[in-house]
Formats: structure tokens, sequence, C-alpha cells
């Protein structure tokens, strides 16, 4: 089974701070913003901006892709489906999942082929 693909036109970075680290404001002005804290760190994925606090690492230049939902949580091979067809043209993705859908992020140099190799797989991909 095949879904349908929304690709965001923004860039997105990919933040790490220090554990306790108290977010700036700018983070939470994207429309799409995912902060995951562990005992070890925080990672945020947000809209790509130039204020890049020089004492986190980032990574830059990631697009964007939601997996139209929202999906049940019963349903099994979503991501893996997605993941060996990217695996295939040797792309890496970066995961998210929230509780109605997953998003895969692509390196910005990477999105024409994840493009032309989802739509070869039967993916349906509109921009938003």
């Amino acid at each position: 089974m095949t879904y349908n693909l929304i690709l965001s036109t923004k860039k997105y970075s990919i933040y790490k701070f220090q554990k306790d680290s108290v977010l700036p404001d700018w983070i939470y002005s994207s429309e799409f913003c995912s902060v995951t804290r562990t005992d070890e760190e925080l990672s945020v994925v947000t809209a790509q901006t130039d204020q890049i606090p020089d004492w986190s690492a980032s990574s830059n230049d990631w697009r964007l892709f939601k997996i139209e939902g929202p999906l049940d949580f019963s349903l099994i091979g979503v991501i893996a489906d997605i993941s060996a067809i990217l695996k295939e043209v040797k792309i890496s993705i970066f995961m998210i999942s929230t509780y109605d859908t997953d998003y895969i992020l692509v390196k910005e140099n990477d999105l024409n082929t994840s493009i032309a190799s989802l739509k070869k797989s039967g993916y349906n991909i509109r921009k938003k």
C-alpha cells in the first residue's frame, strides 16, 4: 500500500542542544517544530534560520515529507517501506513520528532522487 506524501517547500535544520537548555523563542515560530529531550541531549527540528546559536550543533538543508494522515497505530511497515525505497538509492533519512502521522526528512541535495524514487514506487507527492 502506498500513501500520499506532502513535501514542504521550506528547508529545515536539526539542532542539538544541551539537555537542560532553555530553547529560544524563534524555534517555536515555525509551522513545524519537533522537540525531543533525553537524558543526554535536546534535539530540535524546525524551519532553517540564520539565528543558529553558536553553542549548538546543527545540520542544515533538510527537506520534509509528511505522510498524509492520520495514520492508525495498527498500520505496519509504512516507514519501513519508504526507508527501503530510499535506502536503494543510498539516501539517508531522519524520521519523526507524532500521534497522527510520520515525517521523513532528506537532505536538499537528495531531494530530486528521493522524489523520483518514491514516485516510481507509487507514492503521490504534492508540495505545500
